[in-house]
């Protein structure tokens, strides 16, 4: 009688050096609290789209991605592939390098990452594009990058949220708190519905209105965990007269 084969485990050579870079210091600095984890695809292709407040968040998802037996694929800021050894290492690990200044940001990083999508990778886009300007933390309007290539890909796009992140690294911050020890909570969603989207031309009223439809999602599991309601309207940094990248 045969016997189905078990899925090719992607703990590739690349992320178990990694992990034994990584996984020691962070378990020191922090204890992670994985809330609905099966949610999270266990083989396949899709798009993680977490919230986004301190810079050491992609440390903490790839952590917990690690957990949960998938390999991220993350959209990183270009001049960080600079660093010698660093920069070695994430293109090892097939992480995509994204130019902020330039019109390739919107073009060839999400063509890499749909390269990985034809894989069956798991590719991590942060909607907001970078660490969130509200004040209160609150996820702020997203941009539209996860949504179009969840829909070209035609792949699950799940939405997520972390809290206590902050209290590692504050947004910008440059020091890390290592004691006393920290407890950070991440949140898995259910797949964002894009069924009203699909199969229809891919507009920009298109792609901002599902935009929404995953910014909310992304709030809600935040507003589960800080158990508190999320605003309801989304800050804008346009509106508020602030850069959309930099610290400020």
């Amino acid at each position: 009688m045969a016997t189905e084969s078990r899925p090719k485990s992607e703990k590739t050579p690349i992320f178990r050096f990694l992990a034994f870079l990584i996984l020691p210091i962070m378990t020191v600095i922090a204890r992670y609290r994985i809330v609905d984890g099966e949610k999270l695809p266990k083989s396949g292709a899709f798009i993680l789209a977490p919230n986004h407040f301190s810079e050491i968040d992609p440390v903490v998802i790839g952590v917990v991605m690690w957990k949960l037996g998938r390999m991220p694929r993350f959209l990183a800021k270009a001049s960080v592939f600079k660093i010698p050894l660093g920069g070695r290492l994430l293109r090892a690990a097939g992480q995509i390098p994204v130019e902020r200044t330039t019109n390739a940001r919107g073009a060839e990083p999400l063509k890499a990452a749909a390269r990985a999508a034809d894989e069956g990778l798991a590719v991590v886009i942060y909607p907001e594009g970078s660490l969130t300007r509200d004040p209160d933390l609150w996820p702020m309007r997203g941009k539209t990058g996860a949504v179009r290539m969840a829909l070209e890909a035609d792949i699950p796009l799940i939405p997520a949220a972390h809290w206590g992140t902050q209290l590692v690294m504050p947004r910008y911050g440059r020091k890390i708190s290592i004691f006393p020890r920290k407890t950070i909570t991440v949140k898995i969603g259910d797949p964002v519905d894009l069924s009203r989207f699909r199969g229809k031309p891919i507009t920009a009223s298109l792609l901002t209105e599902a935009t929404d439809v995953l910014m909310a999602d992304i709030s809600q599991l935040l507003a589960e965990l800080r158990g508190e309601p999320a605003p309801a309207e989304r800050w804008d940094p346009a509106k508020n007269n602030q850069q959309e990248t930099g610290r400020f």
